[in-house]
């Protein structure tokens, strides 16, 4: 029963990584049709900016609050005068997106020197519950994600802005014609999917160090994630990174971890294989 209740809460807390990672991802490709392949980067670039501001003194929170502001930034200039140029054609978008991903990956190898750099953890201890013993950071990374997801759909689903996003999503030809400058909200939502990677990497890199790859991982989970959920909705990447989170997770503990990655990913082919619409269908981009 402790394994048990240990194990769920492993599930739980990668889960919610993956959930972070895939918010972003997801938004970016129902709202623009393409995929960003930087993203995995994005989330390296959120550990590295929080490393940097503790490596000069300054405390780990505020370097996870800086972290989604500078990579939403750049998310921002990067949809500028990159991105938008690849919208037209999806394929030449996903190379464009990988090369920019490669020169982030690389710079950031040759800032650290290609080592592993840690960053401690801003809560740390575990949470004791009678004879169990939880990662409070963990926690605390289960929590942040249930608020942002929240916050997220608040946005999207509430308020003028998320009013504009999804008009755009549905129709930027008569958005265009009402008067909403889609070119504007096409560079916000790029920003906002950044920013999301970012704070993924602020709040995971004290569990996992920072290193040069610790972006891949994460691109390729979110990238199937995303595929398994559906593109077109919120509701769809978010539960695609719940199964593949939960998967990913939970296998490890009954197989070598190595087979484990690999049968999710076969899985995950098989269920797209047979519904290529994923978990939740969507409306695609029509521009």
């Amino acid at each position: 029963m402790d394994t048990l209740l240990i194990a769920t809460f492993e599930i739980l807390s990668f889960g919610a990584i993956v959930v972070l990672v895939v918010l972003g991802l997801g938004i970016i490709a129902s709202m623009m049709g393409i995929f960003n392949f930087a993203q995995g980067e994005f989330v390296l670039l959120g550990a590295y900016v929080t490393y940097l501001m503790h490596s000069v003194g300054l405390p780990v929170p505020l370097g996870m609050l800086a972290a989604p502001v500078a990579v939403g930034t750049l998310g921002f200039v990067l949809e500028k005068l990159v991105v938008r140029r690849f919208y037209a054609a999806p394929i030449v978008a996903m190379l464009g997106t990988y090369s920019l991903g490669l020169i982030i990956r690389e710079a950031v190898r040759g800032l650290t020197g290609g080592l592993y750099l840690s960053v401690p953890e801003p809560i740390s201890g575990s949470i004791t519950i009678g004879s169990l013993h939880f990662a409070a950071w963990r926690g605390v990374i289960v929590i942040i994600t249930l608020l942002v997801m929240a916050a997220s759909h608040a946005l999207l689903a509430y308020t003028s802005f998320g009013l504009r996003v999804r008009a755009s999503l549905e129709n930027p030809q008569l958005a265009r014609a009402s008067g909403i400058s889609t070119g504007m909200i096409y560079s916000v939502t790029f920003a906002f999917g950044a920013a999301l990677a970012g704070l993924a990497g602020a709040l995971i890199v004290p569990v996992f160090s920072l290193f040069a790859d610790l972006g891949i991982r994460f691109l390729i989970q979110g990238f199937v994630a995303v595929m398994v959920g559906g593109v077109g909705s919120f509701a769809g990447p978010v539960a695609g990174a719940g199964v593949i989170g939960t998967f990913s997770a939970w296998l490890p503990w009954l197989m070598s971890p190595v087979i484990a990655d690999v049968l999710v990913f076969v899985l995950a082919i098989i269920f797209i294989k047979f519904r290529p619409q994923g978990l939740v269908s969507g409306r695609g981009v029509n521009r």
